[in-house]
């Protein structure tokens, strides 16, 4: 045991990827605004009855969610919890450079947005005009 060389493997910074879950990304976000409320509960010094309380969540539900048993929970109903706390949230969505292709247009993903009647954005509704430009100027 003593002469046993240990290995090193680099993790991809997301535990759930590592140990081949399929849904890895959207655990690691669950768990990510979980931690988010554990201490906004500690940093208020709420108690889960008085957590209860203020947001009108059940006391309950903070409870599971401090043990991280997140299984009842989806990122919306997490991201709401932590909102009713006072979090704030931004996201920021990244994609890969488009291909000359891509740019040009594609008949697949021209298929795709030309079936969209509306994207919500945020709490309001973007009415789909069919000018992928135009809605990226707005």
């Amino acid at each position: 045991m003593k002469d046993e060389k240990l290995g090193f493997i680099r993790g991809s910074g997301n535990v759930y990827r590592d140990f081949g879950y399929p849904d890895a990304d959207l655990l690691l976000l669950k768990a990510n605004v979980a931690g988010s409320v554990i201490r906004m509960l500690d940093q208020l010094g709420l108690t889960v009855r008085k957590a209860q309380e203020l947001t009108g969540i059940a006391a309950a539900d903070f409870s599971r969610i401090r043990q991280a048993d997140l299984d009842r929970f989806t990122l919306d109903r997490l991201i709401i919890i932590a909102s009713r706390l006072g979090a704030k949230f931004r996201l920021t969505v990244r994609h890969p450079r488009a291909s000359k292709r891509r740019r040009e247009g594609s008949p697949e993903l021209d298929a795709v947005l030309k079936g969209q009647k509306q994207v919500r954005v945020a709490r309001g509704k973007l009415k789909w005009t069919g000018n992928l430009e135009e809605m990226r100027r707005d």
